[in-house]
């Protein structure tokens, strides 16, 4: 009675091993045609027919293979009614596909080479904006955020009626904001590395560059402060002329921030600079 049951669960194996084999091939076969498929149109030298299948693919975000249809037909569709149309899309290829170096560069020919195109100005927002991905952290280089920024700038005063330049201008805030952390963050490294004639420096480039820092107070309050820490650690010869600009910077500071919770430093500040400054003369 035994042995009938176990060539059933055998057969009962072999058929699901049977089924399971069967689907894997059928799955294998399927894509292969499919890929066949791209492989063929690809391979058809037919123009017409790549730039169809392009535009297909695109449509359905299968981006990677759009732009592989496309770049064998770009060249050889310029002047043809289909060419803005091609390249535009190339671009955006690159853009969906977080290639946005590429995407910047295809964005800004386009304007040069369609200069009349219907798709300019969006080509010239994209081109500004795939440098905005490209913005990296405030602590590092910040290259691609400049070139953001005058990218939104020349957008918002080529079309100023544009219902992007509000856009612009929001972007373009988000990365003077960025930059000027990247300031600040410089301006204090100098700061604490003791460096306090670099440190003041460049809080003053900061100031130039961002009057309306929400960080303006703080900022001042380092300037007077590495100031007269420079004059602390200055070479007799220069002393007096430190604690002067100490005495400026904190004087400055005093006038503007009244309740301050600097001030009582700054205060420190300004009557010990004023006592050395008396004593040195």
């Amino acid at each position: 009675m035994l042995i009938p049951a176990k060539s059933s669960n055998f057969a009962d194996s072999m058929n699901r091993r049977s089924l399971s084999t069967i689907l894997v091939f059928s799955i294998l076969i399927l894509l292969s045609g499919c890929r066949s498929e791209f492989e063929k149109i690809r391979a058809s030298g037919d123009t017409e027919l790549v730039v169809e299948n392009a535009l297909k693919y695109y449509e359905a975000e299968e981006y990677l293979r759009a732009q592989t249809l496309m770049e064998l037909v770009i060249n050889s569709v310029r002047g043809l009614s289909e060419s803005e149309e091609i390249y535009f899309k190339y671009a955006y290829t690159h853009y969906n596909l977080n290639n946005y170096v590429l995407a910047a560069y295809y964005f800004k020919n386009f304007r040069s080479t369609f200069p009349n195109s219907e798709y300019r100005e969006e080509a010239d927002f994209m081109e500004a904006y795939s440098y905005f991905k490209q913005s990296p952290s405030f602590r590092l280089d910040q290259t691609n955020s400049r070139a953001a920024i005058e990218g939104f700038q020349l957008f918002a005063n080529t079309y100023p009626n544009s219902s992007r330049v509000e856009e612009c201008n929001t972007l373009i805030d988000r990365l003077r904001r960025k930059l000027e952390q990247k300031a600040f963050d410089q301006a204090v490294l100098y700061y604490d590395l003791k460096q306090y004639q670099s440190a003041t420096h460049a809080f003053e480039n900061l100031l130039k560059d961002f009057p309306e820092s929400p960080d303006v107070e703080r900022v001042r309050y380092l300037m007077a402060k590495a100031s007269y820490l420079l004059a602390e650690n200055s070479v007799f010869r220069k002393k007096a002329e430190r604690y002067e600009e100490a005495i400026d910077y904190a004087t400055n500071f005093s006038g503007r921030y009244d309740s301050s919770k600097f001030l009582k430093e700054i205060n420190d500040i300004l009557e010990d600079s004023d006592k050395k400054l008396k004593s040195l003369r």
